[in-house]
């Protein structure tokens, strides 16, 4: 199923308006997406009241760098792994000093996946004043379809997160 753009508006505005009533302030940690989670929520008017910013770390030294991740853990399990997206979220969110933080990192394509991680492969994680969540997705489709999918995604559980009762 392919994600529209005036779907991903309409998500960006909602987490906007779910951030903004609770008091919170989001920070993105992007790999596979290359800025586009940012740029969905910078196109919200008034975004400033609650995005901090955002980070694009599309190498591993970039992530080790940039978000603290340990080289062991992008040695060991890869940049597209669970143990990589939690680094990143849990990095972004305290280099940022925000409530919430999301994280991705994939195989967008056309190129570069293997039998355990195909093509269309994408981590997530969401990390928050209590736990880190992660999911791990397999998309469909070419490079803009799998990178567009994740962009939705992301700010789904963004929305989901930020509207819940603690």
């Amino acid at each position: 199923m392919s994600v529209s753009e005036r779907k991903i508006e309409t998500l960006a505005a909602k987490l906007g308006r779910a951030l903004h009533a609770r008091g919170w302030r989001l920070a993105t940690a992007e790999s596979c997406t290359g800025g586009w989670i940012a740029k969905a929520v910078t196109d919200v008017g008034g975004a400033s009241r609650w995005f901090e910013g955002g980070v694009v770390t599309y190498s591993n030294a970039a992530k080790a760098n940039l978000l603290a991740v340990p080289p062991r853990v992008l040695a060991t399990a890869g940049a597209v792994s669970e143990a990589t997206v939690r680094a990143m979220a849990e990095g972004a969110r305290a280099g940022f000093g925000v409530d919430l933080a999301v994280a991705v990192s994939g195989i967008a394509g056309p190129d570069g996946g293997t039998a355990k991680k195909p093509v269309g492969t994408v981590w997530f994680a969401w990390a928050t004043p209590g736990p880190t969540f992660a999911e791990r997705h397999v998309f469909a489709g070419n490079r803009a379809a799998v990178r567009r999918a994740t962009v939705a995604l992301a700010l789904e559980r963004l929305i989901d997160l930020a509207a819940a009762d603690d």
